[in-house]
């Protein structure tokens, strides 16, 4: 009793006039859950009470009769509001449910078109290249299972058959070797399908490999690209390094321009001679370095007189 008033709180599927085949489905479990699919089915007469009747009489009419009210009200909770309102006059849950069944999914004529149109759009059905096993066998699984909901058979061998053609030329491997081992008409959904995502999950694994190890390479590519235009930019620069300065004969001349204090070239303008804040330790003068000092000049020349004098 307690799981009953459990299961009688969880809510009815809700039909919006799409896919009736699966909604009937899902509400003949739920009422047969409920033990009201006999009220729904068989439109019974509840007979009238004898004299005198029996509390069992009583509990048992009473009984039907609830079971019939509580199976129409879960009809009225099933549907959406568009549908009650062409169903809420009609007396019995049966003649709700004969309603809709006419109404949604047609008498055997229709429901025959409607399984020529699956089947054939079946057998149009191709792997997309964006697609994965799983996708594309969910795809021809969900047709299948409309054709037999319409009470049609499409058996499991004919899906097989179906992916086997039409998968893409990656699987022939997997697809020959299951052909060799096997024979086809004993080949499983499952087993088709394990072999094929196995093979599916290894070409994955594969091709992020291959990606992971072409990083280095790019990486070590770019480190090349970097160094290499680092000494194009030292051999343009104006005041190169050291070690870009040499030519192959260890010359350092000939990579600075003419300097803008001298007008000579071998050297940079900050360490020239005669750039104007250079001070002479001998005369104590901007303008010069003691190297080139006119007043120490000449007093080597005077003390070198004075030697040949002697």
């Amino acid at each position: 009793m307690e799981a009953e008033a459990s299961f009688s709180s969880i809510a009815p599927p809700v039909f919006d006039e799409d896919n009736y085949q699966i909604w009937a489905v899902r509400m003949e479990i739920y009422l047969d859950a409920l033990d009201l699919w006999e009220a729904m089915e068989e439109d019974y007469e509840i007979p009238a009470l004898p004299n005198n009747p029996t509390i069992a009489q009583i509990k048992a009419q009473k009984e039907k009769k609830t079971k019939k009210s509580k199976a129409k009200a879960c009809l009225f909770a099933a549907v959406s509001s568009n549908i009650f309102t062409r169903i809420m006059s009609l007396k019995s849950a049966k003649e709700i449910w004969d309603y809709l069944k006419t109404e949604y999914e047609g008498d055997e004529r229709i429901r025959g078109m409607q399984v020529l149109n699956l089947v054939r759009d079946f057998e149009l059905q191709k792997m997309k290249k964006t697609e994965s096993i799983k996708e594309y066998s969910d795809r021809l699984l969900s047709i299948a299972s409309r054709v037999r909901l319409l009470g049609s058979s499409l058996p499991e061998s004919r899906i097989v058959e179906k992916i086997l053609v039409t998968m893409p030329e990656k699987f022939e491997a997997t697809i020959t070797s299951l052909e060799n081992t096997k024979d086809v008409s004993k080949i499983t959904m499952a087993e088709l399908l394990n072999a094929l995502q196995a093979q599916e999950q290894r070409r994955a694994m594969r091709q992020e490999g291959e990606i992971e190890g072409a990083l280095p390479e790019k990486h070590h590519e770019v480190d090349k690209n970097k160094k290499k235009k680092k000494k194009s930019q030292e051999g343009n620069s104006v005041f190169p390094t050291s070690s870009s300065n040499k030519s192959r004969n260890g010359n350092f001349k000939g990579k600075y321009p003419p300097c803008h204090h001298c007008g000579k070239k071998g050297h940079p303008p900050f360490k020239c001679w005669r750039r104007p804040d250079a001070k002479c330790s001998k005369c104590n003068q901007l303008g010069h370095e003691a190297v080139i000092c006119r007043k120490k000049m000449l007093k080597l020349q005077t003390k070198k007189r004075k030697i040949n004098y002697l």
